[in-house]
Order: C-alpha cells, then sequence, then structure tokens
C-alpha cells in the first residue's frame, strides 16, 4: 500500500492529465493542415485510380490479356488505398505520419501529378493507336477506291464500245440484238477464223500458179529452202506460211502499217461493226476507210506483179487496187476475206488492256509444245533421238491475258504414222 500523502498526490497529478475526447470535425477544425493532407491524399488517389483504370480500357483494344491482368492489380490496389483513406476518416484516428502535414500535402500532390503524367502518357498511346489505325483503313479505302476507279474505267470503256448498240435501239433496230463480250475465248475464236482465213485463200493461190504453170516444187523453195518435207502434199504449209509472212507484217505497231490516228477505244467499236458485215460491202460504204488501206497495201505486197500478170496476163486489177478501188473479181473477193479476218484479229488484239502481244518462231527453233502446236499429227521423232525442230511457222502465236496461243508450226524431220 502506498502511503496516503503519496497517493493524494498521484490523484491529482491523474486529475490533471484527463483526456476529453472530441469529434473528428472538431479535431480537423484544430488541426486544418491535416484535413489538407487527407484530401490531397484523396484527390491523387483518385486521380492513380482513373489512371489506372484508363489503362484497363487501353489494354482491351487491341486485347492483351497480360497487359488487363497487370492493369486490373492496380485498380485493385488503387481501390484498397481508397478503403482505407475512408476507414481513416470514419474512425476519426487518422493514423500518425513520420512527416509533417505539409510534407504529405505535397507528396500527394506529387502522386497526383504522376498519376495524370500516366493517364496523359495512356492517352496519347491510345491515340497513336487510333492513328495507326485510321491509316491503315485509310491505306485500305485508297485501294478500294483504286480498285473502284479500275472496274470503272472498264465499265466506261465497255458502255463506249457498246455505244453502238445503243445507237442501233434508238434508229428502230433490233433491241435484242447481242454483242460479245471482249473476252479471252473471243481472241482465241477470231484467232482461229484468221488460220481458216489462210488456209482457204492458200487453196484458190495454189491453183491459180497451176493453172499459170507454176513449178510448184520451185515456188515453195524459193520459200523457205532446205524444209525436210515428210510428204510432197505437205509443200502446201509453204504457201500458207509466205501468206503468214505478209498478212501479219507490221501487226505489232497499233496503226497497223496504215497512216492512222485511230484511238484503241474504238477499236473493238471497229471489230464489232465490220465482224459481221460482207467486206466489199463494207469497202463500197467507205472505201478510202483504214480498213481500205489496209486491204489496198496487203494486197500489193501478198500478190506480187510478176505473179498477178502469169495469174491474169496483166496488171489492170493491180493498177486499180493501187488507185484505191476495190474490183469484184472473185480472186480479189477472197483476198478480202482474207484481209478482213486479219484485221479484226488486230482490231480485237489492241482492244485488250494490256494488249494482245503476237510472237514468231524461226526456222531450225526446237520444238516445245508450251508455246508451239505442230501442223502435223501424229508424228513420230527420228530414231537418233534428236528434238524435232521447226521447218516453218504456218501461224504466228500470242500472249493474251496471262495465257498463250500457241504458233502453229510445220516440224521438220519427223515422220508421219498414218
Amino acid at each position: 500500500m502506498l502511503p496516503s500523502g503519496l497517493k493524494e498526490t498521484q490523484l491529482n497529478n491523474n486529475n490533471n492529465q484527463k483526456v476529453h475526447p472530441q469529434p473528428m470535425e472538431q479535431s480537423i477544425n484544430q488541426n486544418p493542415e491535416a484535413m489538407e493532407a487527407l484530401i490531397s491524399n484523396l484527390f491523387g488517389n483518385i486521380s492513380s485510380l482513373k489512371s489506372a483504370y484508363i489503362q484497363l480500357q487501353s489494354a482491351h483494344t487491341p486485347y492483351d490479356p497480360e497487359k488487363i491482368q497487370a492493369a486490373d492489380k492496380v485498380v485493385i490496389s488503387e481501390l484498397k488505398n481508397l478503403s482505407e483513406l475512408k476507414h481513416i476518416y470514419r474512425e476519426n484516428n487518422p493514423k500518425p505520419v513520420c512527416v509533417s502535414p505539409k510534407d504529405s500535402r505535397l507528396a500527394a500532390e506529387i502522386q497526383e501529378q504522376q498519376s495524370l503524367l500516366k493517364t496523359y502518357e495512356v492517352m496519347v498511346k491510345k491515340f497513336q493507336s487510333e492513328i495507326q489505325n485510321k491509316d491503315s483503313e485509310i491505306t485500305q479505302m485508297m485501294q478500294k477506291i483504286e480498285e473502284a476507279n479500275q472496274k470503272r474505267l472498264k465499265l466506261e470503256k465497255n458502255l463506249k464500245l457498246r455505244g453502238m448498240s445503243s445507237t442501233n435501239e434508238s434508229s428502230g433496230g433490233d433491241g435484242d440484238l447481242q454483242f460479245p463480250d471482249l473476252t479471252v475465248e473471243l481472241f482465241v475464236s477470231t484467232y482461229e477464223a484468221a488460220s481458216k482465213a489462210v488456209h482457204d485463200f492458200s487453196k484458190p493461190l495454189i491453183n491459180m500458179m497451176k493453172a499459170a504453170g507454176w513449178d510448184l516444187d520451185s515456188a515453195a523453195d524459193s520459200i523457205e529452202p532446205d524444209v525436210a518435207y515428210a510428204k510432197r502434199p505437205h509443200k502446201k504449209y509453204a504457201f500458207e506460211s509466205y501468206i503468214c509472212q505478209r498478212m501479219f507484217s507490221g501487226f505489232q505497231q497499233l496503226n497497223f502499217s496504215v497512216d492512222s490516228a485511230d484511238d484503241t477505244e474504238t477499236f473493238f467499236r471497229q471489230f464489232l461493226a465490220l465482224k459481221d458485215m460482207d467486206a466489199l460491202d463494207a469497202l463500197g460504204t467507205n472505201p478510202d476507210s483504214n480498213f481500205g488501206k489496209f486491204c489496198k497495201s496487203k494486197y500489193l505486197i501478198l500478190i506480187h506483179p510478176k505473179m498477178e500478170a502469169s495469174f491474169f496476163g496483166n496488171l489492170d486489177q493491180r493498177d486499180y487496187v493501187t488507185g484505191g478501188g476495190h474490183p469484184r473479181t472473185a480472186f480479189y473477193q477472197a483476198f478480202l476475206k482474207l484481209a478482213k479476218s486479219i484485221w479484226l484479229l488486230h482490231r480485237l488484239a489492241y482492244s485488250f488492256e494490256p494488249a494482245a502481244k503476237i510472237f514468231q518462231v524461226k526456222k531450225g527453233s526446237e520444238f516445245s509444245d508450251s508455246y508451239m502446236e505442230s501442223v502435223l499429227k501424229n508424228i513420230v521423232v527420228d530414231e537418233k533421238g534428236e528434238s524435232p525442230s521447226v521447218g516453218l511457222m504456218v501461224m504466228p502465236g500470242f500472249w493474251i491475258g496471262g495465257s498463250v496461243i500457241q504458233s502453229r508450226v510445220y516440224v521438220s524431220g519427223v515422220k508421219v504414222v498414218e
């Protein structure tokens, strides 16, 4: 037991040290700096939470599971910090800090500015990503626009080429008249028609030579010497080769050796206009047309003056053609069928974009079925095993739209199985 004097002294001291609890508002009012520090911490925490939430959103576009998980952890951490501030406020017992309220306020402001900086960085990255996406979309749209323009140009070209169809309908023509489309198949069929026309014209030409007393063997050898023909009748291919050499000369030129300024956009229209017309009727309507000039130049090249003189005994027909006329003789009409088929093939070749390109095969070239076709069927290669070679080019070949139309050749030094 304590002595009574000492006991009274202790009681007096305890009375002097009594604690009187006060409400939180009153405590904070007595210490405004603490309140300001608490609010600064709250704002800093909210800014951090906002930044973390934006990071979480940006992680979804594009979708990135790792970034989403990291951002989610940050959001949870900031929510916990916010919860702690709430408990401090409710318990009216703010945790003591080792720094002064002023330092705490400055630290909170720094944290808030750092959170804002992170927010701006995330937003910048998001905007950069959006800009990249927009640039990609713009590039794709530009490509689509370019494709659409190409399609539009083709449609406009087809509409121009088909202009004669509208003209026909407006003039009371047959509204059901159908014109062919500009396709590779159309070019192939036109090529076949030209090849047949060459073959057909060679017949009256050979007959005229026979009637005029020509030595056909010598004539064939003069066209292409030293060709090893499997059979004598095969020498007819020499005359077909002669016709092609002269009729296809200048084919690679846009004007086809005719002095004209035709636009390629009109070529298909010219093809359609002449396709179903009789050549002599077309020349009768417009003898000085580009087709008429073509017929004149090719006839004078194909039929030599000595050849014509031997056929007809004079050069009257040649003189008439030289003067711009087109005689109605059977021989000249046969020639016009040939000329029309070659002219149509040229008009059609340059109607394509890019234009069909002609190629020729030289004598002695090694035979290749990749771009050559033998006019002889059932051929047998020499037993020596040597590769067959080209003796004559009967028809040129073409490249068109990624496809190859084989050149037709007479293969020399082979045998033919009956």
